[in-house]
């Protein structure tokens, strides 16, 4: 996530083509143990993080626009995906000099070919950090419930795509680039855009989009369950990718964790943690590693990603 907003710059970039995808080949019947949102093991997306922090140390310790780092990452999550079952495609884009990649991937499985739930998460770290946190923590949570839809079979009611998009750390560069060339005709098809930046931090909040209030309801209601309070995720405003997609007329949400903020004695009081320190003292530091991660947090906010996927995609 960018520390503060920029105006986007013009990127200069190669289309591609979007898939429509039907249903053929699916099952009548969803197996039954797809209905349910799944409790998804948070030792599975911290493998994922490892593999991220392994990509950063070979490549000058992060994993950036225009660097092996980041195409690395690029490769590591496609291969995930691929060998899941899902349709990958790569749209490449330039900025400032540079090619960076979005790595679009859908489930080809069941689901209203007019209706689509897309996912998505930044790939990109800064140029000086492995940036586990921000963003792997959002990257391996998307992962991870990717590859919980294939190994479930699940045959969704909407059409999912998920999304991992590079330069967001110059101002949600691919998400926009994304957003601008795609046909009208398919945006229209996107019924919710769920974003998530940041969901590991290890001093943490728990902080909810509040731009379209039928999602974050659906959000409050998950965390309420948990026991969990939760705030408006004001902070995340004009920084993240969710961002394009708002200003197309798409509905948005997410989750977030907060970054360089610094939490109030009545916001440690409710969620825990330390009052009058950062959220994440790491952000954007090469301490970003797997180490800054609150396994809690993320254990919890993986699930949150994984019930509104059903929610809102597979059982709506």
């Amino acid at each position: 996530m960018p520390f503060q907003q920029f105006r986007p710059a013009v990127v200069a970039a190669s289309t591609m083509s979007f898939l429509l995808l039907g249903t053929a080949g699916v099952h009548a019947e969803e197996p039954a143990q797809a209905r349910s949102a799944p409790d998804i093991a948070v030792t599975k997306v911290m493998r994922h993080l490892d593999a991220l922090q392994t990509i950063s140390d070979a490549n000058n310790g992060n994993r950036a626009h225009g660097t092996a780092g980041y195409q690395a990452s690029v490769d590591y999550v496609r291969a995930k995906l691929d060998g899941a079952g899902f349709i990958t495609s790569i749209q490449e884009f330039e900025f400032a000099g540079k090619k960076s990649w979005n790595l679009i991937a859908d489930w080809p499985h069941g689901g209203d070919s007019g209706k689509v739930l897309m996912v998505g998460a930044h790939l990109d770290s800064v140029d000086t950090s492995p940036g586990i946190n921000d963003n792997g923590s959002s990257v391996a949570a998307i992962l991870e419930t990717a590859l919980t839809v294939s190994a479930k079979k699940v045959a969704p009611a909407q059409h999912l795509r998920f999304a991992f998009w590079g330069t967001e750390e110059e101002t949600y560069i691919g998400s926009t680039h994304y957003v601008n060339t795609l046909p009208a005709a398919e945006l229209s098809k996107i019924t919710a855009y769920l974003n998530f930046d940041m969901i590991g931090s290890p001093n943490p909040g728990y902080f909810v989009y509040d731009q379209s209030p039928e999602i974050a309801r659906h959000f409050d209601k998950y965390f309420t369950a948990k026991g969990i309070p939760t705030e408006p995720a004001t902070a995340l405003n004009g920084r993240s990718d969710h961002e394009p997609f708002l200003a197309k007329g798409v509905a948005v949400g997410g989750i977030f964790t907060g970054s360089a903020e610094i939490k109030t004695p009545e916001q440690a009081a409710k969620w825990g943690g330390t009052a009058g320190e950062a959220m994440d003292k790491c952000y954007h530091l090469a301490c970003d590693t797997p180490a800054n991660i609150d396994r809690g947090a993320l254990d919890v906010n993986t699930d949150a990603v994984a019930a509104m996927v059903w929610k809102l995609g597979v059982r709506p």
